[in-house]
C-alpha cells in the first residue's frame, strides 16, 4: 500500500501539471525572431517608441564612433590630439601609471606593483569556495600587514630594513581606493553581523547600544565622519601620539559601512521562519551553535544582493575621502587634468574613470549572481 501524500504535496503537484498543461508545446511556440518582433513591434506604442530610440541610435552613434574610434589619437601629444579633433585616448595613456600609483616616488614603484598582483591572487582565491576556509581569514591578515609594510616601508612604526619610508600623503589612485574600499568592506562584515544580531538581541544595554550606533551613523553623511576622523579625533589624542590620516580615513569608513550592513543583516534573521529556531532548540543547540549552523547561513544567503548593493554604493563612497586631502583613483585623474601641456581632455578622463568604476561593479554584480545561483538549493548538484 503507498504511503498517504501530504495534502501541500499534492495541491503542489496538481499546479504544477497545470502549469505545464498550460505552456504551448515547443512545436507551437514562436520563433525568436518573431517573439522579438512582437515584443517590439507587438502594439503601436512599442513600435513608435523602438523607432524612435532606432532613430537616436542611428544619429548618435556615428558621431560618438567618428569622436572615439575614426578621428581619435591613441599614441601622440597634445598638439596632435587637437589638429585630429577627436578623442585624445593618448592623455590616458600618458596619465594611465599616475592613476595607478598617484604621487608614490616612480623608483619604489614596484613596492605598489608587487602590492597589486599580491591582491590579484588573494582576490582570485577568496572567489574559489573551496578555499572558504579559516585559514584565508589569516591569510588576509597576514597579507594586509604585507601590503602595508611594502607601501609604507614600515608595519606598527617599525621599520623594515631595505625598504625607503613612503608617507601615505604620497599613496593615490587604485592602491588608496583598493584599500579603501577592499579592506573596509572585509572589515566592516563581521562588526555589521554582531551589530545585527546585538539589535535583536534580549538584553537590553546591547540592544540599546546597537540602535545607538546604527542609528547614529546612519543619520550622518560619510563626509560629516571623515571630518570627524581628520580634523576632531587628533584633539582628542594624548600628545606626541598620532594616528595615520589614511588609517583615520579607513576607520570612519568601516564604521560607516558597518551600520549599513546590519541594517541588511538584521532584514535577513528577520526573514527566517521561527521555525528554524525551534527546531534548532529541539536538537539541543545553544544560541552560538543555532546563529552558526542553521540561521546565519540562510541570512545571509537570501541578502546576497542587498549585500552587494550595499558594497556598490560604498566602494563608489571611497572617492568622498578627496574632501580630507587623500588621493584616491579618481581625485588622482582629476589631478592630472591640471596638468598644463594636457589641458581640455576631461571627457576622456571621466569615461576612463566610468570604465573603471563600471567594470569593478559590474563584476561584483555578476559574481554574486554566480554565487546566488551556487548556493540555491533549487540548484541541481
Amino acid at each position: 500500500m503507498n504511503p498517504p501524500v501530504a495534502p501541500a504535496t499534492f495541491t503542489a503537484f496538481v499546479a504544477s501539471e497545470r502549469l505545464a498543461d498550460l505552456k504551448p508545446p515547443a512545436s507551437v511556440r514562436p520563433s525568436w525572431p518573431v517573439a522579438l518582433l512582437r515584443t517590439y513591434f507587438g502594439t503601436p506604442g512599442n513600435a513608435v517608441i523602438t523607432l524612435v530610440c532606432l532613430g537616436l541610435l542611428a544619429w548618435l552613434l556615428p558621431l560618438f564612433l567618428s569622436w572615439a574610434l575614426f578621428n581619435a589619437t591613441f599614441v601622440g601629444t597634445a598638439a596632435q590630439c587637437r589638429e585630429a579633433g577627436g578623442a585624445c585616448w593618448a592623455f590616458i595613456g600618458e596619465k594611465f601609471w599616475f592613476s595607478v600609483f598617484g604621487l608614490y616616488p616612480f623608483e619604489q614603484r614596484w613596492r605598489p606593483a608587487t602590492v597589486l598582483v599580491i591582491f590579484a591572487a588573494m582576490v582570485a582565491l577568496s572567489t574559489q569556495r573551496a578555499f572558504w576556509r579559516r585559514e584565508l581569514v589569516y591569510g588576509w591578515l597576514g597579507v594586509l600587514a604585507v601590503m602595508w609594510g611594502l607601501m609604507g616601508g614600515s608595519v606598527l612604526g617599525i621599520g623594515i630594513p631595505g625598504l625607503e619610508p613612503v608617507a601615505t600623503r604620497l599613496w593615490g589612485g587604485w592602491l588608496v581606493t583598493i584599500f579603501l574600499s577592499v579592506f573596509g568592506l572585509a572589515m566592516a562584515y563581521p562588526i555589521g553581523i554582531m551589530l545585527a544580531l546585538g539589535r535583536r538581541s534580549k538584553r537590553p544595554i546591547v540592544r540599546a547600544l546597537s540602535v545607538a550606533w546604527i542609528e547614529f551613523i546612519r543619520g550622518v553623511p560619510l563626509i560629516s565622519l571623515l571630518f570627524i576622523a581628520t580634523f576632531i579625533v587628533p584633539l582628542f589624542m594624548p600628545q606626541g601620539v598620532e594616528i595615520d590620516r589614511l588609517i583615520r580615513a579607513q576607520i570612519a569608513f568601516i564604521v560607516f559601512a558597518a551600520a549599513y550592513m546590519a541594517e541588511v543583516f538584521r532584514g535577513g534573521l528577520q526573514a527566517i521562519p521561527k521555525g528554524q529556531f525551534e527546531g534548532a532548540a529541539s536538537v539541543g543547540l545553544n544560541y552560538a551553535q543555532t546563529m552558526r549552523f542553521i540561521i546565519l547561513p540562510q541570512a545571509l544567503k537570501i541578502t546576497i544582493p542587498a549585500q552587494v548593493n550595499t558594497f556598490i554604493g560604498l566602494f563608489k563612497d571611497t572617492t568622498l575621502v578627496l574632501i580630507i586631502g587623500i588621493f584616491d583613483f579618481f581625485t588622482t585623474l582629476r589631478s592630472a587634468l591640471g596638468d598644463s601641456n594636457w589641458l581640455g581632455f576631461a571627457t576622456e578622463a571621466y569615461l576612463y574613470a566610468a570604465f573603471v568604476y563600471f567594470i569593478a561593479c559590474y563584476t561584483m554584480s555578476r559574481y554574486s549572481q554566480r554565487l546566488e545561483s551556487d548556493l540555491s538549493p533549487e540548484k541541481v548538484r
